[in-house]
């Protein structure tokens, strides 16, 4: 059973990739920010009583259908309301800074010249583009396993589907990103 200061030391640890994570998928800050919640709150109120190792995967999971439960919402008021642009994000001009949330090493002793900074600012702009230009379930195989760091079985489990297909998206993923930044003169 994972202690109290277990949960919110887990909670630290996943809320910034969390966020990122669900802005990726929903492309709406405040909506993220409330996805993220209560997805964190609802891991608290009904699996606060599991063990610390088990909260990882659980905690996927029910960020996983937080945001699927969101697009649900959205689906419906799209149904019932004939005026859509009251539900338009605001934030849909790609707002999103994934440099705000960089933190470099601690222990690098060199300065980066200005034009290195900016180079590398805008590398990670076309890497966020084309990370949110991808299929839904690409961009969320792909996050779990290389943002999340999450093993294959980890990532079916979390997505619910097989491994095979977690490695089928995770595979397209890499090469379309791999097509589309070679495209614009980017190798990695």
């Amino acid at each position: 059973m994972a202690t109290e200061q277990e949960l919110s030391d887990f909670l630290k640890s996943v809320e910034r990739r969390a966020f990122k994570r669900s802005v990726y998928h929903v492309r709406d800050e405040e909506a993220a920010l409330d996805i993220v919640q209560d997805s964190m709150m609802k891991l608290a109120q009904h699996y606060g009583d599991k063990p610390a190792a088990e909260l990882p995967m659980l905690f996927q999971r029910i960020l996983s259908n937080c945001t699927l439960d969101w697009f649900r919402r959205q689906k419906t008021r799209r149904a019932l309301f004939s005026n859509l642009s009251d539900f338009d994000s605001v934030d849909d001009d790609g707002d999103f800074d994934l440099l705000e949330n960089f933190v470099s090493p601690t222990d690098s002793r060199e300065s980066e010249s200005a034009e290195d900074t900016t180079r590398r600012a805008q590398i990670f702009h076309e890497i966020e583009e084309q990370i949110a230009a991808l299929p839904g379930r690409q961009r969320e195989a792909f996050l779990m396993r290389y943002w999340e760091e999450m093993d294959v079985a980890e990532t079916a489990a979390a997505m619910g589907c097989s491994e095979g297909s977690v490695k089928t998206h995770c595979s397209r993923a890499v090469h379309a990103l791999s097509k589309a930044l070679k495209a614009k003169g980017i190798s990695l």
